[in-house]
């Protein structure tokens, strides 16, 4: 693995769209250039990676091997500054073509939300920490069931 040099954005508001090129290019280096060294990134099954290497080495594999032929897209974007030199940063994503899985033929699309906290530098701004959450419709939380699956349910819907 080359060293990923930082690569800050001149506005913390280009986040998504920056890390939708990425994406787009399969290019794990340029993702993970817009984060900090040390930064965290949970995804959407709760993996927590700590670092900026792990960031990477984490897209890196999923970019190459489920995601290859995957579109994301950026929706709603939303920003709250917190004082001069952080901004939280949330979106709305679409994602579909994810790598099917032997027992699948086509997965559907999946529409999740992205928080990005950013941190301006001397140089510009980078993401010290992202949270990536998947969307339900319909539903209101997860429950485990009796084999250890989580599954999403509504508890105004006694069919759930």
């Amino acid at each position: 693995m080359a060293k990923i040099v930082s690569n800050p954005l001149s506005d913390p508001e280009k986040m998504p769209e920056a890390f939708v090129t990425a994406w787009m290019e399969r290019d794990a280096h340029q993702l993970a250039s817009r984060f900090t060294k040390d930064a965290d990134f949970v995804n959407v099954v709760g993996l927590w990676w700590h670092d900026r290497k792990a960031i990477w080495q984490a897209h890196d594999y999923g970019l190459r091997v489920i995601f290859p032929d995957s579109h994301l897209s950026a929706r709603q974007i939303r920003s709250r500054y917190i004082g001069k030199d952080v901004a939280i940063i949330q979106a709305r994503f679409r994602l579909s073509g994810q790598t099917a899985r032997t027992n699948q033929v086509n997965p559907g699309i999946r529409f999740t939300i992205f928080t990005f906290v950013m941190q301006r530098f001397d140089q510009g701004w980078l993401c010290v920490t992202a949270h990536n959450t998947d969307q339900q419709p319909g539903k209101e939380t997860n429950v485990v069931d009796q084999d250890g699956n989580l599954e999403p349910v509504d508890y105004r819907r006694l069919d759930d």
